[in-house]
């Protein structure tokens, strides 16, 4: 639909999943600049610890960056669906479809290499707050996710000229990749081991969220990357990522919220 010079996407024209795949980013990105603004409101309103103060603050850091990219994702992928408009065949459209990811997927990363790194702080401070946690441990999880997400970046373009995907070398950069990804599971399984006894019944509920934040993105993260290798429709890629975007940042910014209001019902 046009409407004076500008598309509006509808199901009748570009098809039922790709738009409920630019409905997922548009959401993302609402989500993402609801957070931000709870956060900060919550930080400017609430007396808060100096450890609390700083996850509130890192939350809204993640929430801004994460709603940035978004905007940037859904622009792009609207823009492809302008495109996608006038290409009837029904292959040409998932070559279009396959090659605006390949493209359209680098501000997930760039996305990634900064708000991974601040969501590792916040899983492991948000389980440490009244012992603290090391500044060695929490500078290797900042060097091993980036890491992690630089190289599944650049496995992420291997392309060849007429932008196809090399299968052998994305394959390989994605083993150099999962190297980060065992290093941060083995630190992060050594910390929640050391803390999980001290996991009080009341707070049960934000352990879950921090550990389902976590695991979110640690099954989907390989599990796209594959999929990129298949001939699956990348709007399910797109779906995928996103909805694990939004379980992982959010849900931690609730655990954030929860430990936040736990700690002023115990001074009550």
């Amino acid at each position: 639909m046009e409407i004076a010079d500008s598309f509006i996407p509808t199901a009748g024209v570009v098809g039922i999943l790709p738009l409920v795949t630019y409905f997922f980013l548009v959401v993302a990105t609402y989500t993402f600049l609801g957070t931000f603004i709870a956060a900060l409101a919550t930080r400017s309103a609430t007396p808060a610890q100096p450890d609390q103060s700083l996850l509130l603050m890192l939350t809204a850091v993640t929430a801004a960056i994460a709603g940035f990219s978004y905007y940037q994702i859904q622009g792009y992928y609207h823009d492809m669906l302008a495109e996608l408009v006038t290409v009837t065949d029904p292959e040409n459209r998932q070559v279009l479809i396959r090659e605006s990811y390949n493209a359209i997927g680098q501000y997930r990363f760039m996305d990634w290499a900064v708000t991974i790194p601040l969501l590792l702080i916040q899983a492991v401070r948000i389980r440490n707050t009244n012992v603290g946690t090391p500044a060695r441990t929490l500078v290797t999880l900042v060097i091993a996710s980036f890491f992690m997400i630089l190289t599944g970046y650049i496995g992420h373009q291997q392309l060849a000229f007429d932008n196809e995907i090399m299968v052998g070398p994305k394959l390989i950069w994605g083993a150099i990749s999962m190297l980060g990804y065992a290093f941060i599971g083995r630190i992060l399984l050594g910390i929640w081991r050391q803390s999980a006894g001290q996991v009080q019944p009341d707070e049960r509920r934000i352990y879950k969220l921090v550990v389902t934040s976590v695991a979110a993105f640690a099954v989907a993260y390989p599990i796209g990357y594959v999929l990129s290798l298949t001939s699956i429709d990348f709007n399910l890629i797109h779906i995928l990522y996103t909805t694990t975007d939004l379980i992982s940042k959010v849900g931690l910014g609730l655990a954030v919220y929860f430990t936040l209001t736990k700690t002023l019902q115990s001074k009550t």
